[in-house]
């Protein structure tokens, strides 16, 4: 006995005794071609294969159904549906900007979460915040930091735009390469010091000196 799915609201496909067409042109369990059948004839078939009766091309003249599993057909075609939505995933730009100093531990942070973007498809924009007297470092220096932070990345990519200024600092983008993924593991590069530009001390005057001195003798003679 044919299953009847009709009372199920979630199911959009008509089954068994839910199609409404009078003829359809049926497709066997193998694919053969049954020709033009009136729909009792139709259920009767599916019914000696113990399968359902599918209408697959209900828009069709005559409409098309299949005799197949209705459990193997919902796979089947939800497998399908998942294809085409991994086709058409719309990729993005994403950003992630380092620093000068910015520690080991972020720095292996970002590098995985740009390898996580990049396997997924979406193009990285990674760019070297510079401020203050950082913007007049050498450019080499500069650019050899930003290659530090290239060179963590563990999974495979390729430049899609070469370093160059921003107004930011420095930047690049990059891109997966296709059909690649992660295949190792980044290790750092050696520690460099971090180049400090220490912060200017105020200079004091010989006249500056005197009245700290003189302050000092007023307070230890309690006449302050």
């Amino acid at each position: 006995m044919l299953k009847n799915y009709s009372s199920q609201t979630n199911i959009k496909t008509r089954i068994n005794h839910a199609i409404k067409a009078t003829e359809l042109r049926v497709v066997g369990p193998e694919g053969e071609n049954l020709g033009l059948l009136t729909i009792a004839d139709a259920l009767k078939a599916a019914e000696s294969f113990n399968l359902d009766l599918i209408e697959i091309s209900p828009k069709a003249k005559p409409p098309v159904a299949k005799i197949m599993d209705f459990g193997k057909f919902r796979y089947q075609a939800g497998r399908k549906a998942s294809e085409m939505k991994a086709k058409s995933h719309v990729t993005e730009t994403k950003n992630v900007q380092v620093k000068i100093g910015t520690g080991d531990h972020d720095q292996q942070l970002k590098a995985r979460r740009t390898a996580e973007w990049l396997e997924e498809g979406h193009r990285v924009k990674v760019d070297l915040f510079l401020w203050g007297r950082y913007k007049y470092m050498e450019e080499a220096f500069l650019k050899e930091r930003l290659d530090r932070f290239l060179r963590v990345i563990p999974t495979e990519y390729k430049i899609a735009d070469e370093i160059k200024r921003s107004p930011k600092g420095f930047t690049i983008t990059l891109e997966r390469i296709p059909g690649s993924k992660g295949t190792y593991t980044a290790k750092m590069p050696k520690k460099h010091e971090v180049v400090e530009i220490p912060a200017e001390k105020p200079v004091s005057t010989p006249g500056q000196k005197s009245k700290k001195k003189d302050l000092d003798d007023l307070l230890a003679g309690g006449m302050i």
